[in-house]
């Protein structure tokens, strides 16, 4: 019983009650994941497991097991940013910065959403896929992320140059 974090792997905590977060950022070492709210209300926490986002403080360590962890230390290559993380400092998507883990690893999750043609709340038909405006499509995926300082719109210009420009 193992879990796969950025391609290494570690093995099972044995009090099952271990949220997913906890393990990553006590017993991992890896603290960019950020605890915020404790309750899934943030999106601080947001990890990417076998490419869906999840809310770390509510997933148990144990309901990782076999599956494949990817947090904002696994993404980029060696010496190199993610072309995400890039973006988000060109456009200025970040201020304090302790969202911006989990907004990223949102964000890579939701761009698979959408290239998929996975309908929101604002695809007015379902079987049709998205046809919102791309603004309103990434505002309404990326609702459950919060940033208090009010860095919106750079996150959303950064994501939306990935999309129509970039490759992430």
């Amino acid at each position: 019983m193992a879990i796969a974090v950025n391609g290494t792997e570690y093995p099972l905590p044995d009090d099952p009650r271990v949220s997913l977060l906890d393990l990553l950022r006590e017993r991992v070492g890896l603290t960019g994941t950020k605890l915020g709210c404790n309750q899934g209300a943030c999106g601080a926490c947001t990890v990417v497991i076998d490419g869906q986002r999840v809310l770390s403080c509510l997933t148990l360590a144990m309901q990782a097991d076999g599956r494949s962890v990817t947090t904002i230390e696994g993404l980029g290559e060696e010496g190199a940013l993610h072309p995400l993380q890039q973006a988000f400092i060109t456009h200025d998507g970040l201020q304090c910065g302790y969202c911006t883990p989990g907004q990223i690893c949102s964000a890579i999750a939701m761009m698979e959403e959408l290239r998929r043609g996975d309908p929101s709340y604002v695809t007015a038909d379902l079987a049709a896929g998205p046809d919102g405006t791309l603004r309103e499509e990434i505002r309404e995926r990326m609702s459950g992320n919060l940033c208090r300082c009010g860095a919106h719109n750079g996150i959303v210009e950064a994501i939306e140059g990935q999309l129509v420009g970039g490759a992430a």
